[in-house]
């Protein structure tokens, strides 16, 4: 059974300290999971307002505005499930920290977009130019695959999940790579030629990811959709359970459809 904790989080200047948890009891029916704003939060907002309590789950949602916060938060007990990663981050993360944490079930895909404020078509990148990457190692991969797959360069035999410049093979437009921050990317767009940016950041940015993304990945065989991950022992907890199946069920993939009008796609 999952310890459930309620933690009293002080801000100053973070949206959330990771260093107070403490002495303040127990709430046993109580699933807390922590999140990322958009789309991952809304979507539980949605679960915990329209679904829940039929199902007999009292869901309380803690959003976080920096993800590298979430997996520590999970680890140390303050949360008893996140949702905001998909599996390759999650790997990386747990052998960068020797975390155990879990993938439970992937929700949606938040495709990864290349934007530009410079130019409409990809092949009408300068000689040259600059384009914007996420800087953590999973999404690096997932960038230059995406600029890969729209001939923008070719990566080596073999490149995969943890692709970095070095493996760019050819690069006919000897473009220049400049790792980011994720979360910042949108607002560093018009001073760079191009930019790839993770689905969420795009609609916080502003961006419409189904219309303004010069190219976009799609959802069939895609390791990267976003998921509810747990310790491993958790894994199998009757709430846990309650939540994945909520998360998974018509009503949640005609909300992501409704709301996000294909810039957010279901993962089934």
């Amino acid at each position: 059974m999952l310890r459930k904790i309620t933690v009293a989080i002080a801000s100053t200047g973070l949206l959330f300290g990771l260093a107070a948890c403490g002495g303040s009891g127990n709430d046993a029916g109580t699933l807390k999971v922590g999140a990322t704003s958009v789309p991952h939060a809304e979507i539980l907002t949605y679960v915990k307002t329209d679904l829940a309590d039929k199902a007999g789950l009292k869901l309380e949602i803690e959003e976080f505005s920096n993800y590298e916060q979430l997996n520590p938060a999970l680890n140390d007990g303050q949360l008893d499930a996140n949702y905001f990663q998909h599996r390759p981050y999650l790997a990386e993360s747990n052998q960068k920290t020797g975390q155990k944490l879990e993938f439970v079930a992937g929700v949606h895909l938040e495709p990864l977009g290349v934007y530009s404020k410079k130019v409409t078509k990809l092949q009408d990148l300068r000689q040259g130019a600059t384009v914007a990457l996420p800087s953590d190692p999973s999404n690096l991969a997932r960038a230059l695959k995406l600029l890969a797959d729209n001939g923008v360069v070719t990566l080596k035999p073999g490149a995969g999940e943890e692709a970095t410049e070095k493996d760019v093979a050819g690069n006919p437009k000897a473009i220049k790579f400049l790792p980011t921050d994720a979360a910042a990317l949108p607002r560093q767009l018009a001073d760079v030629d191009a930019s790839v940016i993770n689905g969420n950041y795009a609609l916080e940015g502003g961006l419409t990811p189904a219309k303004d993304a010069l190219a976009a990945e799609k959802v069939e065989s895609n390791p990267y959709v976003n998921g509810l991950v747990t310790k491993a022992e958790d894994k199998t907890d009757a709430d846990v359970k309650k939540l994945v199946e909520l998360l998974g069920g018509p009503e949640v993939k005609k909300f992501i459809e409704d709301k996000y009008k294909g810039s957010v796609l279901p993962a089934a």
